[in-house]
């Protein structure tokens, strides 16, 4: 638990404790500890302006904290938006589905700018085109049928690997979540529905790699 001298809008001040710093520069995104500047509050919403420490970034940056209830300490919500840097993937998986790579970085950046409700629709698309690209590499004949099928139906008579299959399905329940007014899985959320996704690009990078070593050295 930490403390800070803050100001209101009226130029009072009072300290106030809150849960922690922010760990990450949301522009250079090294890991940190910020140096703490200012703290200014209005009801449940506490602002403090940091500064990243590293001295080939040293930018300002806002964290952001709010309280449930009153009386409470403040936490940690956010921090203002940065450089934004998508997640770099294989020359494999780049190669199989340039379409994939796009909306997952899409997906990634409204999450980072904490657009849930929108980021996890984004990449739930992603998966479907992740899933048909990798069928389509397989089947090339059937392209056009594979386009035109839904997901699910793809996963249960298209997949042959059991890993990739168990595991595209599971992401698609998520994913399908992320997409209607009731969850089915309420214990679950984008982080999961991400982590399903990225082992799933596992197994199909692994059957990718197993296919060029096989051509390669037959």
């Amino acid at each position: 638990m930490a403390t800070i001298q803050a100001s209101n809008f009226v130029g009072g001040q009072t300290n106030l404790s809150y849960d922690r710093n922010p760990d990450k520069c949301p522009f250079c995104h090294k890991t940190i500890t910020p140096r703490i500047y200012q703290g200014f509050y209005k009801g449940n919403n506490l602002e403090i302006v940091n500064r990243c420490p590293d001295s080939n970034c040293g930018r300002i940056f806002t964290s952001l904290y709010k309280k449930e209830v009153a009386g409470s300490s403040y936490n940690y919500d956010s921090s203002t938006v940065g450089n934004f840097v998508g997640t770099e993937f294989s020359d494999n998986i780049s190669v199989l589905s340039e379409n994939f790579v796009e909306i997952y970085n899409q997906a990634s950046k409204a999450e980072s700018i904490n657009l849930n409700h929108v980021s996890g629709i984004g990449y739930r698309k992603a998966l479907e085109f992740l899933i048909k690209d990798y069928l389509i590499h397989k089947d090339p004949e059937n392209e056009e049928k594979i386009k035109k099928k839904f997901l699910g139906k793809c996963i249960n008579d298209d997949i042959e690997n059991p890993n990739v299959k168990e595991m595209a399905k599971r992401a698609t329940w998520l994913g399908n979540d992320e997409t209607h007014y009731v969850r089915k899985w309420e214990m679950k959320d984008v982080k999961d529905l991400k982590t399903l996704i990225t082992v799933t690009l596992h197994w199909i990078e692994m059957e990718l790699l197993t296919e060029k070593f096989k051509e390669e050295m037959n």
